[in-house]
């Protein structure tokens, strides 16, 4: 499936709360629609709750339905899901942030252009 990463990458920061079909479907749309490749919301719809249905009723899957109907969520008992996780950790934290100061308290030595 073409939106499996965007599925999990969605699932990774939803939590053990996980997310409806209608939520992850409308993340995967924003993830992967672009100007140039436009995609309908209801062919991603029908494209990830079809991945999330099939992929639930597998015991050792990535995805596990909760007792509330039609939300998902990470099985966190997957050694797939767990090797997930830390592939997703390590990419969080190669991702620098734009709004944290990374300057250090290092005098500025350049010279003045004025």
């Amino acid at each position: 499936m073409q939106y499996k990463r965007e599925i999990i990458s969605v699932l990774t920061e939803a939590g053990e709360e996980g997310l409806s079909v209608r939520k992850i479907a409308y993340h995967v749309f924003n993830a992967c629609n672009s100007l140039f490749c436009a995609v309908s919301y209801d062919e991603i719809y029908r494209s990830v709750a079809t991945y999330l249905a099939s992929n639930s009723k597998i015991p050792e899957s990535v995805i596990m339905r909760t007792d509330r109907r039609g939300i998902y969520r990470l099985n966190l008992e997957s050694k797939e899901t767990q090797q997930l996780m830390i592939q997703f950790q390590f990419a969080d934290e190669s991702v620098v942030d734009p709004f944290i100061d990374h300057t250090s308290s290092e005098e500025d030595l350049s010279l003045s252009l004025f």
